[in-house]
């Protein structure tokens, strides 16, 4: 199966949930080697299970592409406005002979079922409705819609080389005589997927390696459309820190979840593309450099481990390097939704740059943030610890001789905090500290005299008086 196509790729999330992170590794993989080559990435609905998918779980996955940056060429392509296309194809196996009409009822399967079990042997479908040469069918029923089912070849093996996984062969009597079209018309997962991939030219499929079970069936139906079979590339699974597959249960996994604890999208990314994929001992890397490292050759066929640690470290670094104008538009949401308002305090990008350093998520520094915009109480221990009477006296005389500062700025106040340290006979923490409890209501905070600077002298002489 060898390619010398335009690289077309594509991401075909089902609408049953969430956008998940396990579904964003899948398409950032099939977006970077798209981007890569120079070729296309489509963004595709699975949305065919009528029970489970919704229009907010559409929303969802859109809304989330979004959010991540990754932008697809041509799409969204949603599989229900298909529905006469895929009943072509289906009225054209028929025709051909590669599908045929089973009549059997939901008894006469369980009863084939159970004695194939009781041989020890894999439940399957007998075949009795497939037609052979000097084989005669029963009539078909009076009253029965019948379902359509896919003439599997029997004997020998279908096989493929994985892009990650290498050689893998299936003997053809492990694989059923799959139903494509239910009794009402619909057609099945797999048989749409075949010719969405097919009418949309894909070159590659890059999924998840609980597909590879569908490859085997779906080879057989692109061959028996005369279709070119696709390059395959299955990613290996995303475990838990205890080395289970990510559950929507146990674990955060809906990337609408890291945007509301406050990751940035390429810290994410990042990470992802390094669960299964790496590039020598790098670790930070952007976006861009990651389109001109990747290759499905670097691609570990062994399930990867979700550290949060990791991610962590990634996003913090991924803060100092990103501008404190475009965190801001979060963070002014994370206050927000504290009743905290920034109208009337300090730029919040100046905020934001002076926190960057300090901040491993935005959530993380929209809580340093709040003193800024609303002074803080601080807490009985630090009340004990930093704002006894002498340190409350001392706050008194450095809240006089700082109303008289000529310049309110950040060289000023440390200039001006020195000498006071040097004249009261102190050390540095013994002002310090008792400044930040004073002033801030906590005593975690950035250097003393740039918080001053920003807060403004009439803020911070309102807050030391009282």
């Amino acid at each position: 199966m060898s390619q010398t196509r335009p690289v077309r790729t594509r991401f075909a999330p089902s609408p049953t949930g969430l956008l998940h992170i396990g579904g964003v590794r899948t398409a950032l993989f099939s977006w970077a080697y798209a981007r890569k080559h120079g070729g296309q990435f489509i963004l595709r609905i699975e949305d065919t299970d009528l029970e489970r998918s919704t229009p907010e779980s559409v929303a969802a996955i859109l809304d989330g592409m979004h959010w991540v940056g990754l932008d697809y060429d041509e799409g969204p392509f949603y599989q229900m406005q298909r529905m006469a296309r895929y009943k072509e194809v289906i009225g054209q196996m028929l025709a051909s002979g590669h599908a045929y009409h089973c009549y059997c009822s939901k008894e006469e399967l369980d009863a084939m079922r159970s004695a194939a079990e009781a041989r020890g042997e894999k439940p399957r479908y007998d075949r009795r409705w497939r037609p052979e040469d000097g084989k005669t069918l029963p009539a078909p029923p009076q009253g029965v819609s019948p379902v359509v089912r896919f003439r599997t070849p029997i004997g020998g093996t279908v096989a493929w080389d994985d892009q990650v996984k290498g050689r893998i062969e299936i003997a053809n009597d492990e694989l059923d005589d799959l139903i494509i079209a239910r009794p009402d018309g619909t057609p099945t997962y797999n048989f749409c997927v075949v010719v969405d991939d097919w009418d949309m030219n894909i070159s590659h499929v890059i999924r998840g390696d609980d597909h590879v079970n569908n490859t085997p069936r779906q080879i057989h139906m692109y061959q028996a459309l005369g279709a070119e079979v696709p390059l395959f590339a299955h990613l290996p699974m995303i475990h838990n820190d205890q080395g289970q597959k990510l559950s929507k249960r146990r674990d955060a996994v809906s990337v609408v979840d890291y945007d509301k604890m406050g990751f940035l999208p390429e810290a994410l990314l990042n990470y992802l593309a390094r669960l299964g994929w790496g590039h020598g001992d790098d670790e930070f890397f952007t976006l861009s450099q990651f389109v001109e490292w990747f290759s499905l050759d670097s691609v570990s066929p062994s399930p990867s481990r979700f550290d949060r640690d990791k991610l962590l470290w990634l996003n913090a670094q991924h803060i100092k390097q990103t501008d404190p104008r475009r965190m801001a538009g979060r963070v002014e949401g994370f206050l927000a939704d504290r009743g905290v308002a920034v109208a009337d305090g300090p730029v919040l990008a100046d905020v934001c740059a002076l926190l960057k350093d300090r901040s491993q998520t935005l959530v993380e520094m929209a809580d340093q943030a709040e003193y800024f915009y609303r002074a803080l109480t601080p807490t009985a221990e630090i009340v004990e610890k930093h704002l006894t009477p002498d340190d409350e006296a001392r706050l008194g005389f450095f809240a006089e001789g700082a109303a008289r500062l000529p310049e309110w700025t950040t060289e000023a106040l440390s200039a001006y905090i020195k000498e006071f340290v040097k004249q009261q006979g102190v050390k540095m923490p013994q002002v310090g500290m008792p400044l930040r409890a004073k002033v801030c209501g906590t005593t975690s905070t950035p250097s003393v005299d740039a918080v001053l600077a920003l807060l403004g002298r009439e803020e911070v002489l309102r807050r030391l008086a009282v």
